[in-house]
């Protein structure tokens, strides 16, 4: 059928289509922003929080806390999956994202150590445990909404956006700081400065909750079984080999990202002795470029599949991680450190740009929220969230190589996951649905 014969009906259901991807993808830039903030002023704050210690100790005790937001994940990829199994995926990423303004709010607000002592570390603790059982929830609900609401020939695609996005909520971090570093002097930033983004980011999420408020319910959902077993636990286990599949292929590549975006700044200025504003923009020119291999990965998946594109990811982080970090490690130029940066993140993106859809289709639509977000949250806590801590306390203790050769191992344990796994774009549970 040609285009000009094309029933209008359908070129309204492929514009709203398009709205609900952008409105879903917009949503997670923001909540994304609000998230990543933390980790590029932990510069600037952490001795607020933390004012006794080195700097070293510092940064430590400030990813400490990074780190915590990350290991209540699962309970957030718990409680949100379900519920958004249960009552629908719109509801789930608006309850998400308004969890995340709180906690935006709470850590712009809070007073220093200077004024209220040990509740300045307890308050910021708490901020960071609200955004990461947001976090928790919206991975698997935004990754399911996003998978359900593209069409099948494209859903590689399509669902690439959520990284896109994600990637995005990094990019507006970085692009904040190098704004404020522009703006303010440091002992402005380290005084009251850091705070700013974080007010942004609370208003940020407002404008999100209204995005996320207007979005229309996907199909699947609607046309899944009404029953008591939807968003159960229980039947989730039935799952369980795709439960397994879900952590093991999650924990090399979510340990590669964090390495190469979260840690990134604070390994440059610790480690490769750049200046501030020199590790912000070669992150900020890296992360834009790294969002624009998102689709275009995705695309190659809908062409050649999944399963290549993520042994990319694999095969290569293997063999590469260890030379490409102790390259960085040794060099103190501002292009090569960018470029060394880019590559591993081209290597990266095999596995961020279609985790998201590959994750989506080994689940039926009745747990299908629950069953990415949840394993996906576990292997992110226990491995990514984690990933600047065991680097800075490798550093610490003098034996930082360990951490090269400890993300090289886990990118391997997901190469033999990918190896041995199916494409699951040839057994997607959408399409059965």
């Amino acid at each position: 059928m040609s285009q000009a014969t094309i029933p209008i009906e359908d070129f309204t259901t492929i514009r709203r289509r398009l709205v609900s991807i952008f409105g879903g993808s917009i949503g997670n830039l923001i909540e994304w922003y609000d998230f990543y903030v933390y980790n590029f002023f932990a510069l600037y704050f952490a001795k607020s929080f933390f004012p006794n210690s080195t700097p070293t100790v510092q940064l430590l005790d400030t990813f400490g806390i990074y780190a915590l937001g990350f290991l209540i994940r699962p309970v957030g990829g718990w409680v949100l999956g379900a519920y958004a199994d249960r009552v629908g995926r719109k509801r789930a990423l608006t309850l998400s994202v308004l969890l995340m303004c709180l906690g935006s709010l709470l850590i712009a607000i809070t007073p220093v150590y200077a004024s209220i002592g040990v509740w300045a570390p307890v308050l910021l603790l708490v901020a960071r445990l609200i955004q990461g059982i947001s976090l928790g929830g919206e991975y698997g609900t935004s990754a399911t909404y996003l998978s359900e609401v593209a069409t099948s020939r494209h859903r590689g695609f399509y669902s690439s956006f959520q990284y896109v996005t994600l990637i995005g909520g990094q990019v507006l971090g970085s692009a904040t700081l190098l704004a404020m570093q522009a703006f303010f002097t440091a002992g402005q930033l380290e005084a009251w400065g850091w705070r700013i983004p974080f007010l942004i980011g609370a208003a940020c999420a407002l404008f999100g909750l209204y995005l996320r408020a207007n979005l229309v319910e996907t199909e699947q959902y609607l046309r899944a079984s009404l029953d008591e077993k939807r968003g159960a636990l229980t039947e989730l286990l039935r799952h369980w080999k795709a439960v397994l599949l879900v952590f093991g292929l999650t924990m090399g590549g979510t340990t590669a990202f964090y390495t190469y975006t979260t840690y990134m700044p604070t390994f440059l200025v610790n480690t490769v002795k750049l200046t501030r504003g020199q590790a912000t923009q070669i992150s900020f020119i890296s992360l834009v470029l790294y969002a624009l291999f998102q689709p275009v990965a995705g695309l190659i998946s809908d062409w050649i599949g999944r399963r290549p594109v993520l042994m990319w990811f694999g095969l290569l982080g293997s063999l590469g991680t260890v030379p490409i970090l102790t390259a960085l490690s040794r060099t103190h130029s501002y292009g090569t450190a960018l470029l060394l940066i880019l590559a591993a993140l081209l290597i990266v993106s095999g596995y961020t740009a279609i985790n998201a859809v590959v994750k989506a289709e080994m689940f039926p639509a009745s747990v299908r929220a629950l069953g990415v977000g949840l394993p996906y949250a576990a292997a992110v806590s226990i491995f990514g969230g984690t990933a600047p801590y065991v680097a800075l306390w490798c550093k610490s203790h003098g034996i930082e190589t360990v951490f090269y050769w400890y993300v090289s191992a886990l990118i391997f344990g997901s190469f033999l996951v990918y190896a041995f796994m199916g494409d699951t774009k040839k057994t997607s549970f959408i399409d059965r649905d």
